[in-house]
């Protein structure tokens, strides 16, 4: 099904607010949700707004967070989310971060206590829209492998990065720690799909391309990833003092209860460190210079990183975004949502 990005927002929003949002709230979500199915990401688009609706339709989305901001020092605060939309307390977070690099070069802002906030991507974009730099990262829920191990102990813990670039041509970068994120593998059984080889492994371990069979992911590059992992969980989970590790609660576990995530923003300030119209100059430069690789046999052109992302999101723009057909159902129903998540295996359909 294809629907224009204004049709897919207000019927996120609709359908969060008939759970429990505030319609302002449900708006900044389901525009967290849009920015993520027009680049593409669908795996942190439309597709996970049921097992919101579920959760905050059960109490375990705060819809009257109050948030806190108090700063630590002159480049640094926390942010206390209330555990109310992630995508909420984590865009506020950022516009705090964002004025704070303006007047100081740089921020580190950690956000305490919110639920999942859905694509980093768009935070850092906020950055480079200011034209600054953007860095962050957030926990989430055990479920990869450490190298060597046969039971999950990391999340897929992601790690997103911004750079602006001239007329609002930017590098966004967002990816997860694993091969894939764990989205990717919803995604395709919403689609009933297999996965790529090397993604995940089954109960025993085993690798397996049936989405249904997934039990574990895989991090990328092996130890490499493991190592990166490890970094984001210390960041968002350890230095905010909140669960880390294994102990980090499940997406599905009771969603009657808080989620108590933590994420990390840094935004950094290029005017405190050299021209801001010299830095932008060479981030397109880059841009180019990569684009302009020759490409090895096999492949028609190199990419900088992210930029298939923007490239979908223009084409999005311009005719439409392309979203499940059970999920358009879905959102046009009146059903809230199907019991579909609650107290399940986080491996479960």
């Amino acid at each position: 099904m294809n629907v224009t990005r204004q049709e897919l927002g207000n019927l996120i929003t609709t359908k969060l607010h008939r759970a429990g949002l505030t319609e302002q709230h449900a708006e900044v979500v389901a525009d967290v949700l849009v920015h993520a199915d027009a680049r593409g990401v669908h795996s942190h688009g439309a597709m996970r707004v049921e097992y919101y609706a579920e959760r905050i339709s059960k109490g375990g989305t705060n819809t009257e967070p109050n948030f806190t901001f108090e700063k630590t020092g002159p480049c640094s605060a926390i942010f206390d989310g209330d555990n109310g939309a992630g995508h909420v307390a984590a865009k506020q977070a950022m516009e705090e971060a964002i004025q704070m690099a303006k007047e100081n070069g740089i921020a580190v802002v950690g956000v305490r206590r919110i639920g999942h906030s859905g694509s980093l991507s768009y935070y850092v974009e906020m950055a480079a829209n200011e034209e600054l730099i953007g860095l962050s990262v957030c926990q989430s829920d055990p479920m990869v492998v450490p190298y060597g191990g046969a039971e999950p102990y990391y999340g897929t813990n992601p790690i997103a990065f911004s750079a602006p670039g001239n007329n609002g041509e930017h590098i966004i970068f967002d990816m997860a720690t694993t091969v894939q994120a764990w989205g990717k593998v919803l995604h395709a059984r919403s689609k009933n799909a297999p996965i790529e080889e090397g993604w995940a492994v089954d109960r025993n371990g085993e690798p397996t391309t049936d989405p249904f069979k997934v039990n574990a992911l895989l991090p990328i590059a092996g130890p490499k990833g493991y190592g990166l992992m490890m970094m984001v969980d210390i960041l968002s989970g350890v230095l905010l003092g909140l669960p880390f590790g294994n102990k980090v609660t499940s997406m599905y576990h009771d969603l009657t209860d808080d989620r108590n995530l933590g994420q990390l923003h840094i935004v950094i300030n290029p005017a405190f460190f050299t021209s801001v119209p010299k830095f932008k100059e060479n981030i397109v430069r880059t841009m180019s210079d990569l684009t302009n690789v020759k490409p090895a046999p096999g492949f028609d052109q190199v990419f900088y990183p992210g930029q298939i992302n923007t490239i979908c999101e223009i084409e999005s723009n311009q005719n439409g975004i392309e979203i499940v057909d059970e999920v358009y159902q879905y959102l046009i129903s009146d059903v809230i949502h199907n019991n579909s998540f609650d107290h399940k295996d986080p491996f479960a359909k």
